[in-house]
């Protein structure tokens, strides 16, 4: 049975990242291949730290590193929080601990990983969520460099994230992007950098999300009640209060009890005092029944939304970036609601978040184009590798 060696981002403190990553082994094992999760960790040398001087001329990444001191540096100040922060990335590890078990031994160096990837694999697989970027672009692993020239190298719905390449990393990317024998991405900007830079015209594919149906989901991750009581699931990543207040709002309106999952991304000084329900203690099982048991979900999380779409929630996703900004990363929901045709659940301030919400949604047609892409994505993965044995 050939081997696939993934390059995926399995151990980050993200939920949405555990189950896309979740998925994508569950789809690539039933179309009968063998994966395993390839591990790599950088030695510290010279030459490497020259290879990441670019990097410091990199705004998002400059710009997330700012994001990151000052959000511990604001928790610094509750002990308290900090502590629950621990349990919750603890309940993170564990499940993955629980969850994929076909893992490598830690590669240790650039010569140890491509060593290995001769030895060890008979094709690669990049994928999915935001790995290509822009400020990953200096790691060379999720973009396949490692791997020979020889295996077949395959991406499914890997996303750049951003709405365009910086200037001076295009030649680069063209580089990296020639070497893969078969390209899928998530979002339609996606493809439009990619034949922009190749030529090549490549699938929009789903999340790896989307490759289970909601059955297939309730396998997986079993139903079980994480709260008690109704509930509005409100699953902020980004920094706007106003989100909050409008959740607010609604809840007293509707009498719900407002249930959080609060300081993932970013230290929001209002998520001390938002919400009836602050958890911690949880894992990526309890997140996805959050979703199935609330009677409404408000949420600017692409993965939010599609465990909401999978459920089929009365739910509404704010954007968490401004579009002007360049730094902004819309784009995977953009193109997600565009395809599903479900434009009308973005959040419009011209509207009472109430009537948006209550407002019925066509799951029957919804769920015909989600099919419609799933099939139509498992039938490219499913020839991408029968093509690479």
């Amino acid at each position: 049975m050939n081997k696939v060696g993934l390059s995926v981002c399995y151990d980050t403190k993200n939920f949405g990242s555990q189950l896309q990553v979740l998925a994508t082994i569950n789809q690539i094992e039933k179309l009968g291949y063998d994966t395993e999760i390839i591990r790599y960790k950088k030695k510290i040398s010279l030459s490497l730290i020259i290879q990441n001087i670019p990097r410091l001329f990199n705004g998002q990444y400059i710009n997330g590193l700012i994001k990151s001191n000052k959000k511990n540096k604001l928790l610094s100040k509750y002990p308290e929080i900090v502590d629950n922060i621990k349990i919750r990335n603890n309940r993170f590890s564990k499940f993955a601990n629980d969850n994929f078990i076909n893992v490598s031994n830690f590669y240790y160096g650039w010569h140890s990983l491509k060593n290995a990837a001769k030895k060890n694999y008979d094709m690669f697989l990049c994928g999915s969520d935001q790995l290509w970027l822009p400020s990953n672009l200096e790691s060379h692993f999720y973009t396949l460099e490692y791997a020979p020239n020889e295996k077949p190298k395959i991406s499914y719905a890997t996303s750049f994230g951003v709405g365009e390449i910086p200037w001076y990393q295009k030649n680069r990317t063209k580089k990296y992007l020639n070497r893969l024998n078969h390209i899928s991405t998530r979002e339609l900007k996606g493809a439009e950098i990619i034949n922009d830079l190749t030529g090549r015209d490549v699938q929009v594919v789903c999340d790896p999300t989307l490759l289970l149906t909601k059955e297939e989901w309730d396998k997986l991750i079993p139903n079980h009640t994480v709260v008690n009581e109704k509930y509005i699931f409100c699953y902020f990543l980004g920094e706007n209060e106003n989100h909050r207040l409008q959740a607010q709002k609604l809840a007293n309106q509707f009498n719900l009890k407002i249930v959080t999952i609060p300081f993932l991304d970013n230290y929001v000084e209002i998520d001390r005092f938002f919400g009836d329900y602050s958890l911690y203690d949880i894992d990526t099982n309890d997140f996805v029944n959050l979703i199935r048991n609330a009677e409404f979900v408000l949420t600017d999380s692409f993965h939010g939304t599609i465990f909401s779409i999978l459920n089929n929630k009365k739910f509404i996703t704010f954007n968490r970036f401004d579009s002007k900004s360049k730094n902004s990363r819309n784009s995977r929901i953009d193109s997600l609601f565009k395809v599903l045709n479900i434009q009308e659940r973005r959040y419009n301030s011209k509207l009472e978040l109430s009537e948006q919400i209550i407002k019925d949604i066509d799951y029957g047609t919804v769920i015909n184009n989600v099919e419609s892409l799933r099939n139509d994505s498992i039938n490219y993965l499913t020839n991408a590798l029968a093509a690479s044995e």
